[in-house]
């Protein structure tokens, strides 16, 4: 009896370290669990048909070989910019022209040039030359005589038709009246002349400016246009974006014809105009001397002349 219990305790014994050992593996195997669940959850790809609470990760660049890696192929691509932007604004056309074209806006900006240049000298040369006329006819105009007008002029165009008539004169010593004055007539009528064609040189240039300008560019639009449809041919494209730059550079070739020759035809008509006024003026100094030429000589045929005096005067 006393061996039977003590058999079935050995037993009892035996069950319950068993039973410990169980509980025992039981409990590491759930800690382990525990530990591994979160790793576990952060590796597993998300559910077919879940929502994601979490925002997801963007990978840094220069984080680690991962990140760099996998930024490439999650950032959009940029727009790729155009090789060449064409600047359009007046000085970037011109720079980006054809050769001929270039050419020719130089041709007719250095016309436009030409054209205010002779403006500026011609209005300074007109204004002192009427200035000076006014001064002689006023002069002429209150004088008796040639000899007094001589004295009083001694500058600018009237002292030269003094000058002429005095030698005329000389020359003509004791011959008829009509034939003198036939003869002051001429002479005084080829130095207008000669002075007039002196105010107008350079006047001529400005009418070709304004003849010819708007052609000379309209052959560099026709050179430009000509040279954009090549481009058209060449790159097998009908893109208005190819072509428009060349247009427009072709165009402003026009545009520059255009402003070189509508001030060169304005100043030549102004400038056409104050040179008629000035060889009037000169015409009327012509006019005042030939009056008194002929009351010198009518005083002379009658004996009424007055002091004798020279009309040789220095004139510039």
């Amino acid at each position: 009896m006393t061996a039977a219990k003590d058999w079935l305790g050995t037993i009892s014994g035996l069950g319950q370290g068993r039973l410990a050992a169980r509980l025992l593996m039981k409990a590491v195997l759930l800690g382990a669990l525990a530990i591994a669940a979160p790793a576990a959850a952060e590796d597993a790809p998300p559910r077919a048909g879940g929502v994601s609470e979490a925002a997801p990760s963007v990978p840094v660049a220069g984080a680690g070989p991962a990140g760099a890696d996998a930024a490439p192929a999650q950032l959009p691509a940029a727009p790729r910019k155009p090789d060449t932007a064409h600047d359009l604004s007046p000085m970037g056309m011109f720079l980006n022209a054809d050769p001929v074209v270039k050419a020719v806006m130089v041709i007719l900006a250095a016309a436009s040039v030409v054209t205010w240049t002779i403006l500026l000298v011609k209005m300074l040369g007109l204004g002192v030359a009427k200035r000076r006329m006014r001064t002689n006819l006023k002069e002429i105009r209150s004088s008796a005589t040639l000899a007094e007008a001589g004295q009083r002029v001694r500058r600018g165009v009237g002292a030269l038709l003094l000058v002429e008539t005095e030698e005329e004169l000389s020359l003509s010593r004791g011959l008829p009246n009509e034939g003198i004055k036939e003869r002051v007539a001429i002479a005084l009528g080829r130095i207008e002349s000669a002075v007039g064609k002196r105010m107008a040189s350079g006047t001529g240039i400005l009418a070709t400016i304004g003849s010819i300008g708007p052609f000379v560019g309209l052959f560099g639009t026709v050179w430009g246009i000509m040279g954009s449809f090549i481009g058209i041919a060449n790159s097998n494209t009908t893109n208005l974006a190819v072509v428009a730059p060349g247009i427009a550079e072709a165009l402003l070739a026009t545009g520059i014809g255009l402003v070189a020759a509508i001030p060169a035809v304005v100043i030549y008509n102004a400038l056409t105009r104050s040179i008629t006024g000035y060889r009037a003026m000169v015409g009327d100094g012509t006019a005042l001397i030939m009056r008194h030429l002929s009351r010198d000589l009518d005083r002379r045929e009658f004996g009424t002349y007055g002091p004798k005096g020279s009309v040789r005067v220095a004139a510039e």
